[in-house]
């Protein structure tokens, strides 16, 4: 999958550095093209000369070059590469992604890529759990990027932990496989129509009722569609979410009937339809205008509710011959029982199960615990894994239906 690729390679100051090295000849086995940036930091760590050798192209480390001080086209080379791949990645190299600090080729040539970048974490254990370092790392993959997670070992420091580089063999296998799931996917060029969030309903122009929903799973789905070559409408209510693919456009909403409005703008659009929102189920009848006064001590506060539009029921009837609908059933009791009615109720294609008994699932967490149930009386359960290893199963399966 690699033959003809252009890979972007940038090398950032770590002791690992020597593995670019290596990590570039097998690139270079594998048939890609290899153009190189450096920091100056990692200049200190391996040679310019010993990677212009490898990949047979002019190494980068400075924003120009010659006597003439000519200009190093960091736009160019963001516009050139299918992929960028910045490994070793740094603790300082991380928090410039993370934080857009553009004091270098290599931070120019990221914030000016358009192709999908992946970076290799490798430092010290007790800098790679430092939560400045974690965050950092939260937020650049919140952005799209991907993480190519570190292996424990021996560090350079004698001690044994998480940090260590990954070896570039298995870099390599990484990025093979991510061209060949984004070649070979059946959700290529299809169109993915994904609801995200919570709905806020609003009581007054101060409060509202709303849950606990961070938009987490919806956006890691959205991310992943996007890496196997689908076309991807993302819904989102309001969340703190930040995602930038080409592939995919965000629409922002607020309340129930303003996200069914837009899903109904694309009911005859969409190939596969995954609603992950946590849509309310009921709004108040009556929304003040004003700011509700609080009563005096003693007083009651009536609210009288209504429900809101069922999207997902909508999409079900509404369904053409040939689209796949996914529902979420998140439970506290008779999970099971509870979701298959939901299934077959609302005419799903497959149905993601969500209980809020199992520890480390449910809103909010980086985390998640599914079971799969399908209409073809398949059901999968799978172990706790973060929520983006969670959308590869749901999207995996996705595929099965497609």
């Amino acid at each position: 999958m690699l033959k003809g690729k252009k890979i972007l390679l940038g090398v950032s100051g770590s002791i690992s550095a020597y593995k670019s090295a290596y990590i570039i000849r097998e690139l270079i086995k594998a048939g890609a093209e290899v153009k190189v940036l450096m920091t100056s930091a990692s200049l200190s760590f391996i040679s310019p000369l010993t990677l212009a050798t490898l990949s047979k192209n002019p190494v980068i480390h400075s924003f120009t070059h010659g006597d003439q001080g000519e200009w190093n086209n960091h736009v160019e080379l963001g516009l050139w590469a299918d992929l960028m791949l910045i490994a070793p990645a740094s603790a300082n190299t991380i928090a410039k992604m993370a934080n857009g600090i553009c004091d270098n080729v290599l931070m120019a040539t990221y914030l000016s890529a358009r192709c999908p970048v992946m970076f290799a974490p490798a430092m010290d254990h007790d800098m790679y759990l430092h939560p400045a370092v974690q965050q950092n790392i939260v937020l650049v993959e919140k952005r799209g990027n991907i993480k190519i997670n570190p292996d424990k070992g021996e560090l350079a420091s004698g001690l044994i932990g998480e940090g260590r580089l990954k070896e570039p063999e298995e870099i390599v296998k990484i990025i093979n496989d991510f061209f060949s799931k984004k070649e070979n996917s059946p959700l290529k060029n299809k169109t993915v129509l994904i609801t995200a969030g919570p709905t806020y309903e609003a009581i007054d122009p101060v409060r509202f009722i709303g849950n606990h929903s961070s938009g987490k799973m919806g956006f890691a789905i959205a991310k992943s569609c996007a890496e196997r070559g689908a076309k991807v409408i993302l819904i989102s209510g309001p969340v703190n979410q930040a995602i930038s693919h080409p592939n995919i456009q965000r629409i922002d909403v607020i309340s129930a009937e303003e996200m069914y409005h837009e899903v109904e703008k694309h009911k005859n659009s969409f190939d596969v339809a995954i609603l992950s929102a946590a849509v309310a189920d009921y709004t108040p009848e009556i929304k003040s205008e004003q700011k509700i006064k609080k009563k005096e001590a003693g007083e009651e506060l009536q609210l009288k509710l209504k429900s809101t539009k069922d999207i997902l029921g909508f999409l079900g009837k509404e369904k053409n011959k040939g689209q796949v609908l996914v529902g979420f059933a998140l439970e506290t009791h008779d999970e099971k029982t509870n979701a298959l009615k939901k299934l077959q109720s609302k005419n799903l294609d497959m149905i993601v199960l969500n209980s809020l008994n199992d520890k480390g699932a449910g809103f909010k967490s980086d985390t998640n615990k599914i079971t799969i149930l399908d209409k073809n009386n398949n059901c999968i359960e799978f172990e706790l894994k973060s929520k983006q290893e969670v959308a590869e199963d749901i999207l995996n399966h996705v595929e099965t239906l497609l």
